[in-house]
C-alpha cells in the first residue's frame, strides 16, 4: 500500500515538473522572439529591452555601461602567492616577483 502512495506521489511530481519545464521553454522562446532593437546611446552599443536596467556593477561613476573587462587574472607561483599573503597579513609591502610591474 505504501509503495502505491509513493508511486502516485512521484508520478504527480513528475507531471508537475514536466509541465513547469514546458512552460519555461515556451516562456523562454517567446522572450527570445521579441525584437531587441531598442537601444540607448549611453550604453555604448549594448541593446536592452524597454524597462530593463543593467546591473549596477556594470556601470561606471557616471552611470554609463562599461565596455572593458572587469576582472583580469594572471597566474603566479604558489610561493609568490604565499609571500604576498604573508606580506598582507603582516602589513608589509609584498616583494615584487621577477617580471612584475606593480
Amino acid at each position: 500500500m505504501l509503495q502505491i502512495i509513493y508511486l502516485i506521489a512521484f508520478t504527480i511530481l513528475a507531471f508537475l515538473a514536466i509541465g513547469n519545464l514546458i512552460r519555461s521553454l515556451i516562456g523562454f522562446s517567446m522572450d527570445a522572439a521579441q525584437p531587441r532593437s531598442m537601444s540607448n546611446s549611453n550604453f555604448q552599443g549594448y541593446t536592452y529591452r524597454a524597462g530593463a536596467v543593467p546591473h549596477p556593477e556594470l556601470l561606471d561613476d557616471f552611470g554609463n555601461v562599461t565596455n572593458e573587462p572587469l576582472l583580469i587574472m594572471k597566474s603566479i607561483s604558489v610561493e609568490d602567492a604565499r609571500a604576498r599573503l604573508d606580506a598582507l597579513y603582516h602589513n608589509d609591502s609584498p616583494r615584487p616577483a621577477e617580471g612584475d610591474n606593480l
